[in-house]
């Protein structure tokens, strides 16, 4: 299809799509979905000192992994989000199968995309072109093409360019896959935007002191937090462990040092990010002093095609937005103050768990104090369950109804709960653990506490946005 066919078949699947999605029981009410079709990564995600700009990867046409665009939301509030022109279509011969993830960042003035263009050969190969777009007068993007081709020694895997700057330089990190199938993060830097210099390998499989660490390294997002460095990654391949990297695709971090005069990278080990089902492809922006983070509410190759919000033409979700902290040496991650906004009538409790009231419905914050064990039941289809320093999320699968685990291990004292329809997100102890997951209750939507230990609550009703 050329550009205004393009055009026309999305008007035509918004038109046709967007009213059944909207009206889905399991439509988030203040997180961002798609109006029609498929979403994931987040990307572009940067703020110009007035508006946010949060671009997305999205198939319009279907809920398949196919057709990838850049829409465009943008908001001042981190709350109430705008719809803009989209960005990004796959109408190039470097992008014709797909405009993949990147970044942005603002460049002379322009808000300037960074994204990977990718190509598909008949033979089954592929490569990728890290590609520039700059926006225009109408809202709109200008694509100016290929900056960088595939690196030596890598295969047609490389993506994700995650670009900023330092000292008036230009730095790239780029998710990749060498040639013996081994998962990498490339350095790049440059003068200018169009023409970088590989500087070596950042992490990865066998890098700094790793071992086999998965095949594909996606999403690489490197950033300074509180005089430390973090590397956000997702590492596909990785092995699973009996409590950790239980996805079929992970998220993790490595945090430690970098230094700019040598260009090296010190961390420790792989950390999981995020221990519940759906969350992936996370991606910061530095705002006002503060790091902010939004990940996608799903996973790849998993289960997400067994979805019910397949049949009404829409599927996947964005996390709440983010603020990132270091405390004792680890990351931190809590909702954004600005969604405080969207509480409404408080209500409080204190008593033992098996007395407290139960709540109706899925639009709620909850904020519950422990001294002991508890069980939180979702309906019949999620259960969190806490006792012995560990918190084990129970959900049905959405293939075959039988029970699934995802777990978290410390001494926890306080959870953050925020649920909206479909989605819930879990945050341990301020935010030393999270859990986000989508799940699917067929029968009436209620939250009930089960336990013998005290426990405090404080519950308050979520407005749309």
């Amino acid at each position: 299809m050329n550009t205004n066919e393009e055009l026309s078949a999305i008007l035509q699947s918004v038109m046709r799509n967007s009213a059944k999605a909207i009206k889905d029981k399991y439509y988030p009410h203040w997180h961002l979905a798609p109006v029609t079709g498929l979403l994931n990564d987040p990307n572009g995600f940067c703020f110009d000192g007035e508006y946010y700009h949060l671009f997305y990867q999205w198939n319009p046409l279907s809920c398949e992994h196919k057709h990838k665009c850049w829409g465009h939301w943008r908001s001042k509030d981190l709350i109430t989000w705008q719809h803009q022109p989209i960005a990004l279509l796959p109408d190039e011969i470097y992008d014709k199968d797909g405009c993949y993830s990147g970044s942005a960042v603002i460049h002379q003035g322009q808000l300037t995309l960074c994204y990977t263009g990718n190509v598909k050969f008949e033979d089954g190969s592929r490569t990728a072109w890290q590609c520039l777009a700059v926006e225009n007068q109408q809202g709109g993007f200008d694509k100016l093409g290929p900056v960088l081709g595939l690196p030596d020694g890598y295969s047609g895997h490389v993506r994700d360019p995650k670009v900023w700057q330092y000292n008036d330089i230009w730095y790239m990190v780029l998710g990749a896959q060498n040639l013996d199938k081994q998962g990498k993060v490339l350095l790049y830097r440059a003068s200018h935007l169009y023409q970088w210099q590989l500087v070596g390998e950042l992490a990865g499989s066998y890098v700094g002191g790793l071992k086999d660490a998965g095949y594909m390294w996606e999403c690489p997002d490197l950033f300074e937090l509180n005089g430390h460095f973090i590397l956000l990654t997702c590492p596909q391949g990785i092995k699973r462990e009996q409590h950790r990297f239980l996805n079929s695709h992970p998220s993790a971090y490595l945090i430690g040092s970098f230094d700019y005069s040598t260009l090296q990278f010190q961390h420790g080990e792989l950390i999981e990010l995020d221990a519940g089902f759906e969350f992936y492809a996370p991606q910061t922006t530095l705002a006002n002093g503060r790091r902010l983070l939004f990940g996608w509410m799903g996973v790849p190759d998993g289960e997400e095609m067994y979805q019910p919000t397949i049949a009404n033409g829409w599927i996947h979700q964005m996390t709440c937005p983010r603020e990132l902290h270091i405390k004792e040496n680890k990351l931190y991650q809590q909702p954004v103050k600005e969604l405080q906004q969207l509480r409404q009538n408080p209500a409080y409790w204190q008593g033992i768990a098996d007395d407290a009231p139960d709540i109706n419905g899925f639009l709620f914050e909850l904020e519950v104090a422990l001294f002991g064990s508890l069980t939180i039941h979702f309906s019949d289809t999620l259960a969190l369950i806490i006792e012995n320093n560990q918190a084990v999320l129970k959900r049905r699968s959405v293939k075959n109804g039988e029970w699934q685990s995802r777990f978290w291990s410390g001494d926890i004292k306080h959870l953050q709960i925020l649920c909206d329809n479909s989605s819930v997100e879990i945050f341990f102890n301020g935010g030393a653990g999270v859990m986000s997951s989508r799940f699917f209750p067929s029968e009436e939507q209620t939250i009930c506490f089960l336990g013998k230990d005290t426990i405090n609550l404080t519950t308050w009703q979520l407005k749309n946005a």
